[in-house]
């Protein structure tokens, strides 16, 4: 069985061809890269960071409970521009890209030239821009508008899903869940999206106050398996998953290249990558700040206003705690 796609030496291999290769000479998966889940014959390996959601350790073949090798792709060192349009391409062959108008989905999008789809409630921060940045950079775009009570009819479903049950979990999980419901009603499985960027980057707001912006950024990106553990689960529930090009091997080695004081620049965040992204992008959407996805879409508002309505006026932890004891019958 094959979850996701795989590559080798920067060739995108075919179902029949990475099939033959289990069969017949297993020990070249050691080299794959992609994101990819396979089991054959007692068998199993997942992709080097552990992007697709499987039985056994990330980056590892394993066959019959023992562990055969580490999987690690003998990847190019490249530039960081190189290495984030090698990792587009890799992924462009299909899918659909999320965009929500910030810099990292921007420039997925406009590299990938695939249909997109933004989501949030109406006249939110996040369709506004995506209808910004789909129209300068002259792409195919679906805005998807989330009702109040479509929030709530998820909820059950996205807080038995992720494995971090809080507040900044179930939100970002709620709007990963109306992007991926609606990929998999139109009939895509891959959807190419910008995570990572921020813990690679640097672009969460409290980078500008890190006392060790080198030693948060490293810890941050080791945290992003257990995110990708919820969005590829939410993912699932509509046949579909998460592709991620600045987890891309090639990525992550150019961007842990660059110091930590060139990525945050005073108040400026993410600055290599928006210095990449204005030779590709509209400076104003490469440069533009934006607001976190539960924020931006509007769900976290909605969510807190729920949470009210349900009688937890000051915790919206107490409305998700709720909701596990109605799932659990408590």
């Amino acid at each position: 069985m094959i979850s996701g796609w795989a590559e080798l030496d920067g060739r995108r291999l075919p179902a029949d061809e990475i099939n033959a290769i289990c069969t017949s000479r297993p020990e070249t998966i050691l080299r794959f890269g992609g994101e990819f889940f396979l089991t054959w014959n007692g068998c199993s390996a997942r992709d080097h960071f552990g992007i697709m959601e499987g039985t056994g350790p990330k980056g590892t073949l394993v066959c019959h409970g023992t562990a055969k090798g580490s999987i690690c792709p003998d990847v190019p060192d490249l530039s960081l521009e190189d290495a984030i349009i090698a990792a587009v391409s890799l992924r462009s062959d299909e899918g659909v890209v999320a965009l929500s108008g910030g810099v990292d989905s921007s420039l997925v999008a406009k590299l990938a030239g695939r249909e997109c789809v933004a989501v949030g409630l109406e006249n939110s921060h996040d369709l506004q821009h995506a209808r910004h940045a789909a129209d300068a950079l002259g792409l195919s775009c679906t805005y998807v508008t989330i009702r109040e009570e479509e929030i709530e009819e998820a909820l059950p479903a996205v807080v038995r899903t992720i494995p971090v049950k809080d507040p900044v979990s179930t939100g970002i999980a709620l709007t990963q869940f109306f992007v991926t419901r609606w990929a998999g009603e139109a009939g895509y499985h891959r959807i190419i999206t910008g995570q990572g960027a921020d813990e690679l980057f640097g672009g969460y707001a409290r980078y500008r106050e890190s006392e060790d912006l080198e030693a948060e950024l490293a810890k941050d990106f080791l945290g992003l398996e257990l995110q990708a553990r919820r969005d590829q689960g939410i993912a699932a529930l509509h046949n579909t998953y998460l592709s991620m090009p600045y987890l891309d091997l090639r990525v992550v080695r150019a961007a842990q290249k660059i110091p930590a004081g060139k990525k945050v620049q005073g108040n400026r965040r993410k600055v290599p990558l928006r210095e990449v992204a204005e030779r590709h992008i509209p400076p104003d959407l490469a440069w533009h700040e934006k607001k976190a996805m539960q924020y931006g879409s509007g769900v976290w508002a909605t969510l807190r206003k729920l949470a009210r309505k349900n009688g937890y006026k000051t915790s919206i932890q107490d409305y998700i705690d709720q909701i596990l004891r109605v799932e659990h019958g408590l």
